[in-house]
């Protein structure tokens, strides 16, 4: 009897396995590893779509992959794009955005790392990577383009072309991709016929430019309000009830982007592209796999192309193979060439690395990526206040959380600089101060250097980044804008009216970065708001010279304690404050913007003298100003040379890099660089 139940057990278990209960197709729960033998297995099934296709955890045949990028200018609907392609095919979206999981992504309104998803599309699979827009964040876009053949380029079809939009395009263009052109926002009042094929010419120049092949030339154009969840392949404000989805889009890709050239019968082959730390499975693995078929359990090794030749990492057995499927993350059993896939196993290899079976000895040609333009030295917060508000404070913490970055993202160096401080080298400001607001969130404290661009020298001329800026503004701010960028050794390239938009300019202009840094937050005080301001990485140039006069001088505190109201309603009349009562000051810490191009030392703890006469004016009211409280993105770009931004979990100081008064003025008589 015994028997018998466990017989029946093991019966019921086995048909499970090999029946799948949503297909009337067999589950490949023996896989075979060869292509031939990959082959006969799909004849099986003749009148049926490929067995293996249809079963979930199966190889996928290649020609029906399509592998895509969605590239695109910040702001022009990349992220909304992808929450339509989603829902057309069956995927639950939570909210709005539904890519951007980064609690600093639903914060600004940005993307901030690119992501993967698949979905399906009548007999296809689609493997779509949302992409930031953001040039500060161009290694996210660079490493993730080797991963696939296509690309959607979103183009707001009233702002057209911009810089970053040039940026993007440049790297999926070189890299072969054949992109195709979606024209998004054209429900907009100010969006005709005519301002989207201006559009559909300003960016065919564009591909022109870039040094587009014939065949990127050749880019079908689609029109497309991702907002309303439809796409056209022909001009309409409203389509028709039936054809208000993303039909048209998918079904573009289908036809106009190749499927994966990908060799089933090679040995396994895959370059990681993105990694992430998982507290269960240990480091997780993204790629796409170039060639063989990869199961659970296969034994895998990472290596690494070194100047002396290829480096074997790590070598073990996958323990986890995983698909992101909408906005869910499935496990599967086997994956095949062509496919996007993350799995667990390995511990040391990380991004550019290569995950091959174990009888392959060849690395696969890693991304190149632009170089850093952009540093700044994290250090230990030796401020009189540190300790009080962080978890993370050593040197070494520091060193181990800047690593562990690096490792994650390729766009970002880091260097061991003197007395437990670290040199972080990134593309800007943006993507430097992202990373340390991520560390403020988690408990650590620092402090941080003023970003500081990284020169070149060829040929005994110093060369320094330039940028391409795009600014657009209503036309009473057209002066003083033009006024601040010549201080910063901005050249003005071309200025006109925007499309669609009376009473405002468009200035594009080159810029060197030196100049950039902390101009954003003045430009929104001078534009109150209403201006849009977008850069991007041009090229390195000839040094041109010292920045004018762009920060006055600051008010320093010279007094330990708490900040009093009686002490800040006499210094109100020094300059700009930028603290309150109530908070702590320490000698050296700075506490407002001086009225003079001169640092000014003030005592802002004094408190009131008390004596045994009654005066008239003991009971007065103090009304102060309120204070501006200068964020972690304006402190940066605030800072001065001879000074640090010290950063905890709770607040923002800003202060002297030698907090001695003495000291101060010693160092001040030095030449600077």
């Amino acid at each position: 009897m015994v028997g018998s139940l466990l017989y029946s057990l093991w019966s019921t278990a086995a048909r499970k396995s090999i029946y799948s209960s949503s297909s009337k197709y067999l589950k490949p729960f023996a896989l075979p590893r060869t292509a031939a033998a990959f082959s006969t297995s799909t004849t099986a099934a003749a009148a049926s779509p490929s067995v293996l296709f249809d079963s979930p955890g199966g190889v996928v045949d290649p020609n029906r992959l399509r592998n895509v990028a969605v590239i695109a200018h910040v702001d022009h609907g990349k992220t909304t794009l992808m929450d339509r392609l989603l829902r057309q095919c069956g995927a639950d979206i939570p909210h709005e955005r539904a890519l951007d999981s980064i609690s600093l992504e639903r914060e600004r309104g940005i993307t901030i790392s690119s992501k993967v998803t698949g979905i399906s599309w009548k007999e296809h699979e689609l493997n779509m990577v949302d992409t930031p827009g953001h040039a500060d964040f161009g290694g996210e876009v660079e490493r993730v383009v080797g991963m696939v053949e296509g690309a959607v380029l979103v183009v707001d079809a009233g702002e057209g072309p911009l810089a970053q939009t040039k940026f993007v395009l440049a790297k999926a263009l070189k890299y072969g991709l054949r992109p195709l052109l979606l024209l998004n926002k054209v429900d907009r009042p100010s969006v005709t016929e005519e301002r989207c094929n201006e559009v559909e010419s300003l960016v065919f120049d564009l591909f022109a430019n870039l040094g587009a092949t014939e065949e990127q030339l050749e880019f079908p154009v689609l029109y497309a309000s991702a907002k309303e969840g439809w796409a056209s392949s022909t001009y309409t404000k409203n389509p028709p009830d039936d054809a208000k989805n993303m039909s048209e889009l998918l079904d573009a890709i289908v036809r106009h982007v190749h499927p994966p050239t990908a060799s089933l019968d090679a040995p396994f082959q895959m370059l990681v592209s993105m990694m992430e730390r998982d507290n269960y499975v240990g480091r997780i693995l993204t790629g796409r796999i170039y060639s063989g078929i990869l199961q659970v359990g296969d034994k895998v090794h990472g290596l690494n192309s070194t100047d002396t030749g290829v480096v074997k990492i790590e070598e073990g057995k996958v323990v986890k193979l995983m698909k992101k499927k909408g906005t869910t993350i499935i496990s599967v059993d086997t994956a095949g060439a062509g496919d996007i896939v993350s799995m667990a196993g390995l511990n040391s290899p990380a991004i550019g690395h290569t995950i091959a079976s174990v009888e392959v000895m060849t690395a696969l040609p890693t991304v190149v990526l632009d170089p850093p333009t952009i540093s700044m030295t994290f250090g230990v917060n030796d401020s009189p206040l540190a300790g009080r508000d962080g978890i993370y404070l050593t040197g070494r913490q520091i060193g181990d959380r800047l690593m562990a970055e690096a490792e994650r993202n390729l766009a970002i160096n880091v260097l061991p600089s003197m007395s437990e401080s670290y040199e972080v080298l990134g593309r800007g400001e943006l993507q430097l101060g992202i990373l340390i607001e991520n560390m403020r969130r988690e408990k650590f404290e620092l402090s941080v250097s003023p970003p500081r661009v990284m020169y070149k020298t060829e040929k005994g001329q110093k060369l320094e980044p330039i940028e391409e800026v795009t600014v657009e503004v209503n036309e009473e701010h057209v002066g003083l804008v033009m006024e601040a960028l010549s201080h910063r050794r901005g050249e003005i390239t071309d200025m006109g009216p925007v499309p669609g938009h009376v009473g405002r300019t468009r200035l594009c202009l080159t810029c060197p970065s030196r100049g950039l840094v902390g101009y954003r937050s003045v430009f929104n005080s001078v534009t109150r708001g209403t201006g849009f301001m977008h850069r991007a990485f041009l090229s390195y140039e000839k040094y041109r010279g010292p920045l004018g006069n762009v920060r006055k001088g600051v008010l320093v505190s010279m007094g330990f304690g708490t900040i009093t109201a009686h002490a800040l309603m006499s210094l109100e009349a020094r300059g700009m404050l930028f603290v309150k009562p109530g908070m702590e000051a320490y000698d050296g810490m700075i506490i407002g913007e001086h009225s003079r191009d001169s640092d000014l030392d003030v005592n802002p703890v004094r408190t009131k003298e008390l004596n045994n006469i009654r005066a008239a004016s003991k009971d007065e009211n103090v009304k102060l100003t309120p204070p501006r409280l200068i964020n972690l993105e304006e402190a940066i770009g605030y800072v001065a040379p001879d000074e640090l931004i010290e950063v905890t979990p709770n607040a923002i100081r800003l202060r002297k890099k030698y907090m001695d008064v003495n000291k101060r003025k010693t160092m001040s008589k030095k030449p600077r660089e």
